[in-house]
């Protein structure tokens, strides 16, 4: 590998931990948030929707976007603003001022995971292996740096634009100077035209990506994620309520979950390397299953930490290589691909908390977590969607050729 190859991924990786600490850093004190602008418990919940939503949307631009500026150029300028929102959510005072800031925040959200994840699939076909677990780890590394910063603002009860403003102050040159070195695939004229031999009998969906082609994993995208903010809403209230924990020990359970997703993925690109990511993302979904199986059944407090631990585990390869399969399924127009399929990072998140929560209420929770353990286990159908292509990723696995992605036979 080039120096050029080396500093892209090293920078891109740094993107996704800026992000981490930032994103971190607003859903773990929005308490505090609530508490500053004098937020009703039901109008909060409107606020925290409309960011997904945004993201969503601004998915959608990036998609329209890529196809007349780099994903570089979207990633180099989305991200500043994500930071710069962050700030605003903590420095204003008024309602007003809240939603100015936290629609900015979705909508450059949206641009930013989808831009991270375009160079990301770009510089493993680049590579020729898988490195995608990678930047996933260095994403959950800054959840826990984040997570970290907000527990010590909180406990030194220190103002929301004071926790803010130093992080800020040091991510966002640092981003900026880092962006430089970012690295692009091929420009837009040659993914068109790849595309048209990718997409050729892929139906509508325009540049090649047809969406009946990409429906599994985006199905599999937001079944992750529902599992995700399964753990994220729900598993600080489910070990104190259901499991008789204290209150300090009901904080453990999503620290724990950001530890063992920075592990996994930590190592997970070397087990696609060795195994494939056909089998990486099988044992996932059956460890993930059986985390929220041990959830439901747990007796106590310490049980249902292994349940969640064993979730965060499973759960940590998945979006990483759902985003690398839609790279292979559709190597000529792998950047819309990847925009469209992160919106269902968006549409987990929207149904998850809300989905568990009511059934929490209306049957129980433990009762609760069994369904998202069932609709996990629902990616092991869709698991050769992963299915990586010819030796040139070095996984002793066949990719589908070009012509025969265009006619369906990419194992679905």
């Amino acid at each position: 590998m080039t120096d050029v190859l080396r500093r892209g991924r090293a920078s891109l990786a740094f993107s996704f931990f800026a992000q981490g600490v930032a994103f971190a850093l607003l859903v773990t004190r929005i308490p505090a948030i609530q508490d500053r602008y004098d937020v009703s418990d039901g109008l909060l919940p409107a606020f925290l929707a409309a960011v997904p939503i945004l993201a969503g949307v601004g998915s959608v631009c990036t998609e329209h976007l890529v196809k007349r500026v780099p994903p570089s150029h979207v990633l180099r300028w989305s991200q500043p603003v994500v930071l710069l929102a962050l700030l605003g959510v903590g420095a204003g005072d008024g309602l007003w001022q809240l939603g100015l800031a936290l629609a900015a925040f979705g909508l450059a959200v949206g641009a930013l995971d989808a831009s991270m994840n375009m160079l990301g699939v770009s510089l493993q076909h680049t590579y020729g292996r898988s490195i995608m677990l990678g930047f996933h780890a260095a994403y959950s590394l800054g959840g826990i740096v984040g997570a970290s910063l907000a527990w010590a603002g909180a406990h030194w009860d220190l103002a929301l634009a004071v926790s803010y403003l130093p992080v800020v102050l040091v991510l966002l040159p640092a981003a900026l100077v880092g962006s430089r070195w970012y690295v692009d695939g091929s420009g837009p004229k040659e993914d068109a035209q790849a595309s048209d031999v990718a997409g050729g009998a892929s139906g509508a969906g325009g540049a090649g990506v047809g969406f009946k082609l990409l429906l599994p994993l985006c199905l599999v995208m937001a079944i992750a994620y529902i599992g995700d903010s399964t753990v994220s809403n729900w598993s600080a209230k489910y070990l104190q309520d259901v499991l008789g924990s204290s209150e300090q020990l009901a904080t453990v359970p999503y620290n724990v979950y950001m530890v063992t997703t920075l592990l996994g993925r930590a190592v997970g690109d070397f087990g696609v390397r060795r195994f494939g990511a056909v089998a990486v993302v099988r044992v996932g979904v059956v460890v993930a299953a059986a985390g929220f199986g041990v959830v439901a059944v747990a007796p106590g407090a310490w049980v249902g930490m292994l349940g969640f631990t064993l979730v965060g585990f499973g759960l940590c390869v998945i979006v990483p290589q759902t985003f690398a399969a839609a790279g292979r399924l559709f190597p000529g127009a792998a950047d819309v691909a990847v925009a469209r399929l992160n919106i269902f990072n968006y549409v987990g998140f929207l149904i998850g908390s809300p989905l568990v929560g009511a059934l929490g209420d209306a049957w129980s929770y433990r009762g609760a977590m069994l369904v998202p353990m069932a609709l996990v286990l629902v990616t092991l159908f869709y698991a050769r969607s992963f299915a990586s292509g010819p030796s040139r990723y070095g996984d002793g696995h066949e990719r589908p050729r070009t012509a025969d992605v265009g006619r369906g036979s990419n194992g679905l």
